[in-house]
């Protein structure tokens, strides 16, 4: 029985090593990557209240919306790397919140956010799993804002199809993340990225609305080392 046991902590020794072993990539200075997955978005909105005239304390809400995401990377130094986060727009419904809550859509809107990213990598270019930290710039780019007949209700009785518009912000982005190595090339990589953004929506009636949207992104990724 001893030596079945041995023998079976031999064989788990060694498929660790080997284990170990095949997280040896090269993510070292000169690597490239490229990452694909899903991000999901969800802002923390804090909303100002929609300018005269308007019903005291009328807010707004704006809900999640999950999209593919596509990442590619370069390591500066073993440490060091700058990455480019890109994909296709997001598209957030806006809802009545505070004294018009329970209003349902009003509205919808598309934005794409595309962020640098300069990162410090910890541990050694070799090592299974590597949390990272980063800092960077996104460009909030908004599109095909639309009014709900709604929106159109609350704002403009009896008045054609109300609509507005997002106003474009490039703000800072901190992000946290790991990856963990399946072998020299596959990697997988969650992270997790906030943003303070905020942005003033403007509304066809002449009205306006403070929002800050704040958003909280969280990516989960397969990647492959060049």
């Amino acid at each position: 029985m001893k030596i079945r046991l041995n023998s079976a902590l031999k064989v788990v020794a060694l498929a660790a090593a080997m284990v170990a072993a095949s997280g040896a990539s090269a993510q070292s200075a000169g690597t490239w990557t490229a990452k694909v997955g899903m991000n999901k978005i969800t802002p923390k909105v804090d909303s100002g209240d929609l300018s005269a005239p308007a019903l005291p304390g009328t807010k707004a809400d704006v809900k999640a919306d999950t999209k593919p995401i596509f990442t590619i990377a370069y390591m500066i130094t073993d440490n060091v790397s700058a990455e480019l986060d890109l994909g296709v727009p997001y598209k957030h419904d806006l809802v009545g919140a505070g004294a018009i809550a329970g209003t349902g859509k009003l509205g919808s809107a598309e934005v794409l956010p595309p962020t640098a990213f300069i990162q410090y990598r910890f541990f050694q270019p070799n090592a299974m799993i590597r949390p990272y930290a980063g800092i960077g710039l996104t460009y909030a780019y908004f599109q095909k804002e639309t009014g709900s007949g709604q929106m159109t209700a609350l704002l403009n009785t009896g008045g054609s199809g109300e609509t507005y518009k997002l106003d474009n912000k490039l703000t800072v982005s901190f992000q946290v993340g790991a990856t963990w190595a399946f072998n020299e090339r596959w990697f997988a990589d969650v992270a997790v990225v906030k943003t303070p953004l905020k942005t003033t929506a403007h509304f066809t009636t002449g009205q306006t609305q403070e929002i800050k949207l704040n958003p909280l992104a969280v990516s989960l990724g397969i990647g492959y080392k060049f």
